[in-house]
């Protein structure tokens, strides 16, 4: 059974698209068959897997305004073992005539329908506002992986967010859940850092992913390269820290299976 999850935080350079790209990459190094879907206009989770956005015929904005089927959009990034629906800067004419199409929150579900079933894991990179394509994503979601720095800003930011989460719950999407808040670019010898650490901890619980990911030279430079962190320096603390990300993800679901399991 799949899990559709989108990453998502309106405040731009938390490291959504590295989270988007890596744990993609991570979860399919682990044998599951992963879909990544960039949903973001600056189409970066695309570059950040060696496809040149400005370069493509079809994108996923097709698919969403126009018909086209996924598999005619899709492209199998073999290196990485995953699939990817691209995105380019078209995905801004999806934002605009998506505000003009009835039933537009649920267009991005009704598409992906077809091939959902064909994958454990589809990643959605939503674009850093709480716009209509995020909505679309978070309609079609089971959970919500909100990548986040801890700085100042962050949790007046995140107050927003789980306030449009809470809306698409209590209207149309009421399985939507809040899967993990991830700690990115984390610098310990900072006290800031560790102050506002120490607050989502007490306020989410565990719900904050024990793994951290770390400031990381290699992580910060693989997308240049079009890789993911894991194929162009897998011993690095950054690609380390998605694989123990993808790991604690995985026993998460185990152990919720068999509480359910238990339930019934």
């Amino acid at each position: 059974m799949s899990k559709i999850l989108a990453l998502a935080n309106q405040k731009g350079g938390v490291g959504k698209t590295t989270t988007s790209v890596n744990l993609a990459a991570s979860l399919a190094a682990t044998k599951r068959k992963v879909l990544l879907i960039d949903l973001d206009p600056q189409g970066n989770a695309t570059m950040g897997v060696g496809v040149d956005k400005n370069a493509l015929d079809k994108t996923f904005c097709d698919v969403l305004l126009d018909g086209l089927e996924v598999h005619e959009v899709l492209i199998h990034i073999e290196n990485a073992g995953i699939d990817l629906l691209p995105a380019n800067a078209d995905m801004t004419a999806a934002e605009v005539d998506l505000m003009r199409t009835d039933n537009a929150e649920q267009r991005f579900k009704d598409s992906i329908a077809p091939v959902k079933d064909e994958y454990d894991y589809i990643l959605i990179d939503c674009p850093p506002a709480l716009n209509m394509l995020t909505l679309n994503a978070l309609v079609a979601s089971d959970g919500v992986i909100i990548p986040m720095q801890c700085e100042y800003y962050a949790l007046e930011g995140l107050t927003a967010l789980m306030d449009t989460i809470e809306q698409v719950r209590s209207t149309v999407n009421p399985d939507l859940k809040i899967e993990g808040l991830l700690r990115t670019m984390f610098d310990p010898r900072n006290t800031l850092s560790n102050d506002v650490s120490a607050q989502l901890i007490e306020h989410f619980g565990d719900r904050v992913y024990r793994t951290i990911v770390p400031r990381n030279v290699r992580l910060a430079e693989a997308p240049s390269h079009g890789l993911p962190a894991l194929l162009y320096e897998k011993t690095s603390r950054g690609a380390l820290a998605y694989l123990a990300l993808a790991g604690e993800m995985l026993r998460r679901e185990t152990r919720n299976r068999a509480a359910a399991a238990v339930v019934l």
